[in-house]
């Protein structure tokens, strides 16, 4: 009978298998398409090259340095979180979960610290090179994160007879997000769905500590 992966082998296999899918998906993108170039895949779901500054989802609220110093020490903390549970024996899901979380968070932040100084500028007319002659288009700390799936499930126009959007354009789920995105969206809702009384009993476990 063949042994069964531990609670800590299957924290660091869906870390690998994150973090290769992402970072792949990321380089070919980057290296293959123009800036904005979008491959039509289905009606509501395609192939969209664009690079953001911000967190998730292409949100731009604070300074850039802000930002990866955040995601950095978000992860450092995750890390410590994850082992934590691993140590106490915790559910597999429950585990499973936070490993999406910190993997998705990890692999932006290789985006924000090191695709600056990897690749050069992605224009409308020029597809970026890896490791390029001149050097990259930023500093290390200052690189952009790579999206690129758009699912524009309704693309359609309000109708005219609706108070104060009518006649405007409205596309339901316009954010273009990455692998790394997916990631940490699926391990957040897999957490509140399957495992809040579990998060509960930690919150409440913690505080009795």
């Amino acid at each position: 009978m063949k042994n069964r992966l531990s609670k800590g082998q299957i924290s660091l296999l869906i870390i690998f298998s994150v973090l290769v899918i992402d970072q792949t998906i990321k380089v070919l993108v980057k290296t293959n398409m123009y800036f904005h170039e979008s491959i039509h895949i289905t009606d509501w779901f395609y192939i969209y090259f664009t690079e953001n500054n911000g967190m998730a989802f292409g949100m731009e609220i604070f300074g850039k340095l802000f930002l990866t110093s955040f995601r950095i020490i978000a992860v450092a903390l995750i890390g410590w979180y994850l082992v934590k549970i691993i140590k106490n024996g915790a559910k597999t899901g429950y585990i499973a979960c936070v490993s999406l979380i910190l993997t998705g968070a990890l692999g932006n932040i290789i985006d924000s610290v090191f695709y600056g100084l990897l690749f050069n500028t992605s224009t409308h007319s020029s597809i970026a090179s890896f490791l390029p002659h001149g050097g990259g288009y930023s500093t290390l700390l200052y690189g952009k994160v790579v999206d690129m799936f758009y699912f524009p499930i309704i693309d359609t126009i309000w109708p005219n007879w609706i108070p104060v959007v009518g006649g405007e354009h409205f596309i339901f789920f316009s954010p273009i997000f990455n692998f790394a995105d997916a990631s940490i969206s699926c391990g957040i809702i897999a957490l509140l769905l399957f495992y809040s009384k579990y998060l509960n009993e930690a919150y409440h476990s913690n505080k009795k500590n």
